[in-house]
């Protein structure tokens, strides 16, 4: 598979960056780990020496302010753009994700903010868009709807009436689900989330930061990228912040609070959060 972590250090490889076990984030193993991360765009740099690690089983939040550098950091991630500099690790390995497809195949899924569903199509058509299940030759529409119906039931998604509505007639939170349902569906172990309840009302945030909670109690990693404070601290474990590109604190939400946070995301510094930033290897 063109997704086997390659490794540039063989010696070093199953221990991690670092010379690590793999359990740099608390106590749950870390899943993805960034060394490092560049990326320039010409003359324009937009993130400088990035490290972050995500652990399994916890929700790590990536906030900032506009041009903080957050979106160009989960598309390198996710294979849209190579890394000017710097190193990705994946359960310790290092990786070299060239497209999206490679990620997808490492089981790394973004859910982007215009979700990619099409309205036209319903919920398990779009859940096994490019993917569908065949029988004699034919697609095999019951496996397909037993399948939906099975996952939607187990990430708690209880709103939708029935699997075969046209994506057009959801909601805003209902499409949110769908999306990264199908994300699990593919069998994807880090799932990145860009502003999931940007433009929804209380009621359909609420059903998405439940799905949050539902993903990582799964034993999933996620990575969620939020303006919004209230919901970042309403789900996340960790909090990683970014400021002109550049990652300026990282730890334990229980770190964090709203004054702090958002004194983070305008100077970059604050006195009230203890230094957590893994250093450079």
């Amino acid at each position: 598979m063109s997704t086997t972590p390659e490794s540039s250090n063989p010696s070093s490889s199953s221990n991690g960056p670092s010379g690590q076990d793999g359990s740099g984030a608390g106590s749950e193993p870390v899943l993805l780990s960034l060394r490092g991360i560049s990326k320039n765009f010409g003359p324009v740099q937009a993130i400088q020496g990035v490290n972050l690690d995500v652990p399994v089983g916890q929700v790590t939040a990536l906030i900032g302010d506009n041009g903080a550098g957050k979106s160009v950091l989960i598309k390198t991630i996710s294979g849209i753009w190579e890394p000017s500099g710097g190193h990705i690790y994946w359960k310790g390995d290092e990786i070299h994700v060239h497209t999206p497809r490679n990620a997808t195949d490492l089981g790394i899924a973004t859910v982007y903010q215009d979700l990619a569903l099409c309205d036209n199509l319903d919920i398990v058509q779009n859940m096994y868009l490019g993917r569908e299940e065949t029988k004699f030759a034919m697609l095999d529409e019951i496996k397909m709807e037993l399948a939906t119906n099975q996952l939607l039931r187990d990430l708690s998604v209880s709103t939708v009436k029935s699997v075969r509505q046209l994506v057009a007639s959801l909601s805003g939170g209902q499409r949110q689900a769908i999306a990264v349902a199908r994300a699990v569906m593919r069998e994807s172990q880090l799932v990145i989330m860009d502003e999931p309840t940007a433009a929804l009302g209380v009621s359909q945030t609420a059903q998405v930061l439940q799905l949050i909670r539902t993903l990582s109690s799964r034993g999933m990693a996620v990575l969620v990228i939020s303006h919004n404070l209230n919901d970042v601290f309403t789900v996340a474990d960790r909090i990683a912040v970014m400021h002109l590109g550049a990652l300026c604190s990282e730890g334990p939400a229980s770190n964090y609070d709203t004054a702090s946070a958002v004194e983070l995301i305008t100077t970059g510094h604050s006195s009230r959060v203890p230094s957590t930033l893994t250093p450079s290897s």
